[in-house]
């Protein structure tokens, strides 16, 4: 039998309809027991898949569809996907004819159940279909590598934003601090989860597996990450604790192999050096956030010993605002004579010669200080990501640590420059609302005290 197409039309008789459901329900529930032919599952059409999805009312052949549907859009070649993600956004959104009915209704009837009826027929279509989809078994990790491929349209069709934001809306629930189970990752953790854990650190990357164990074998050393009933072995988040005695400027020594741990026992400090995201199909979903204050929580409780808790932080951004400041004929945070100092960054070995990098120093701290304290992007946020989402979690900028990162990767981003945000616990609460009401960059007043004094008279301008 030849199959429904969304392209070339409608089905001649209701008897085609009536076999294509029947076909593709049996085709789904194969699915559902044992892998099936590649070439089949290319041959059915997303989209009339989708709307008979939408169209069943019975559970068991809606989870066959649903599986079908997923296995088909994970075997379609990529301008298969592109153009059923289209289709997401032309075809499946609010049925217009519903909504102006709903709203008739509202305008002759004020009550509580008009208004849930105009709210039923303005969510879109996809909302639905997405929510069906992750019935399916394995379709919550579907769904999220359907959103990562979206990411990859998205900037080149802004039309697209409408189907990214019911993800991002469905994500947010499902997604729920709720849902999600805190669990330490240390050496005995099965290897298919460690291995994750190398794949995914995104800030300091593992080199072996013996770079892996001293991260999570020594005494001193822990690691968390958040995980999802619907994802069991898969860390959304994760975040590495170094146990220390005094607030680290370094990242070096706390990764160096040769390094003698200490008892947990004697630290006084928790350092917070790497978080990484796992799932970029999550992107835009908090949990970053409800992690520090779980770990804080947890390492209280095992460790009263631990009084400071602290980040040992990268600056992603600043290597490459600083570039673009040094451009800036007018620049509103380097005179003339800090851009003379600064045309050393343009030998990548200035930092090995002691001299040049003292002359660095006077001027990329101060610098640094003006694009934490003052430097904002369109939206009048700090330009740099890190500081935005701790200083969102109420942590304190505490110190700029200058050469605190002399590896290729830290020297590219920042030229080195790594800080401190501190999580001092009876001030989180107050630091978060003066950020998130006011926009106040909280730091501590070494920071504030390496503003340059010799800033132009001239209007901020916001970084793009």
């Amino acid at each position: 039998m030849k199959f429904y197409s969304s392209r070339t039309g409608t089905a001649d008789t209701s008897t085609f309809l009536g076999d294509l459901i029947d076909t593709l329900t049996e085709r789904g529930r194969a699915l559902l027991g044992r892998k099936s032919d590649r070439d089949a599952i290319l041959q059915l059409d997303l989209i009339a898949m989708s709307e008979l999805l939408l169209s069943r009312r019975g559970e068991a052949s809606g989870v066959a569809l649903a599986q079908t549907l997923l296995a088909s859009y994970s075997a379609a070649p990529r301008p298969d996907r592109a153009a059923f993600l289209q289709a997401l956004a032309d075809r499946f959104g609010p049925d217009r004819g519903r909504v102006e009915d709903a709203i008739e209704a509202l305008g002759k009837d004020q009550g509580t159940e008009a208004l849930e009826a105009l709210h039923a027929a303005a969510e879109p279509r996809r909302q639905e279909l997405f929510r069906r989809l992750n019935l399916a078994p394995g379709g919550t990790a579907a769904l999220i590598r359907m959103r990562e491929d979206l990411s990859d349209y998205i900037k080149g069709n802004p039309g697209l934003k409408c189907v990214d934001a019911d993800f991002a809306h469905l994500f947010s629930s499902w997604f729920n601090r709720g849902f999600l189970v805190l669990r330490p990752i240390d050496w005995t953790t099965p290897a298919n989860i460690l291995e994750k854990i190398i794949r995914y650190e995104a800030v300091h990357a593992i080199q072996n597996w013996d770079d892996l164990r001293n991260r999570l074998e020594p005494e001193d050393r822990r690691c968390y990450g958040f995980f999802h009933p619907q994802l069991v072995d898969e860390p959304l988040i994760f975040v590495e604790v170094a146990l220390t005695k005094g607030i680290p400027d370094a990242i070096g020594p706390l990764l160096d192999l040769a390094r003698k741990p200490i008892a947990a026992s004697e630290a006084t400090t928790a350092v917070f050096y790497s978080i990484s995201n796992t799932q970029k199909g999550l992107g835009g979903v908090t949990f970053g956030n409800f992690l520090i204050k779980q770990v804080v929580e947890n390492l209280k409780r095992e460790l009263p010993n631990l009084k400071t808790f602290v980040t040992l932080s990268p600056v992603p951004g600043f290597a490459a605002w600083l570039a673009r400041e040094r451009k800036t004929e007018e620049s509103a945070c380097l005179v003339p004579e800090a851009k003379e100092a600064l045309t050393a960054l343009d030998d990548t070995a200035w930092y090995g010669d002691p001299a040049i990098a003292e002359r660095v120093r006077a001027v990329l701290i101060p610098t640094a200080a003006y694009y934490f304290l003052r430097a904002k992007d369109p939206k009048g946020r700090p330009v740099d990501p890190v500081a935005r989402f701790h200083l969102g979690n109420g942590a304190r900028l505490e110190r700029l640590n200058f050469l605190g990162d002399v590896s290729s990767k830290g020297l590219q981003q920042s030229h080195g420059l790594m800080v401190n945000y501190l999580y001092a616990l009876d001030e989180i609460e107050k630091n978060h609302e003066a950020f998130a009401e006011k926009g106040t960059v909280v730091a501590s007043p070494v920071v504030r005290k390496a503003l340059p004094t010799d800033l132009p008279s001239r209007d901020l301008v916001p970084t793009p």
